[in-house]
C-alpha cells in the first residue's frame, strides 16, 4: 500500500521507518542535527508549502529519505489505517 505525504508523493507503507512531529521531535538537538546533516547530503524533501508539521523517514534503496510534510502525524497515521 501507498501512503500520500502530500504534493501528490505517494511513499510504500514498508519503507515507512517513523513518522514524526516536527514541534516535538525537533527539541531534541541531536533531531535537529540529523536534519541538517540529511539536508546537506540532499536526502530531504520539502513537500510543504506552508509551515511544515511533520516528518516521514523512509528507507530507501541505498539511503534514507527524508521528506518534510504539511500533514500533522496523526493525520498521516490515520491515512494509513484507512488504507491498511
Amino acid at each position: 500500500m501507498y501512503l500520500n505525504v502530500g504534493e501528490d508523493v505517494l511513499v510504500r507503507e514498508e519503507d515507512i521507518i517513523g513518522i514524526f512531529d516536527l514541534d516535538t521531535s525537533t527539541v531534541s538537538g541531536k533531531t535537529r542535527e540529523f536534519l541538517a546533516h540529511a539536508q546537506t547530503e540532499g536526502r530531504v524533501l520539502n513537500l510543504s508549502e506552508d509551515l511544515p508539521k511533520s516528518f516521514v523517514l523512509c528507507r530507501s534503496i541505498d539511503t534514507d529519505l527524508i521528506y518534510i510534510c504539511q500533514p500533522s502525524p496523526p493525520t498521516l497515521i490515520r491515512r494509513m489505517r484507512q488504507i491498511g
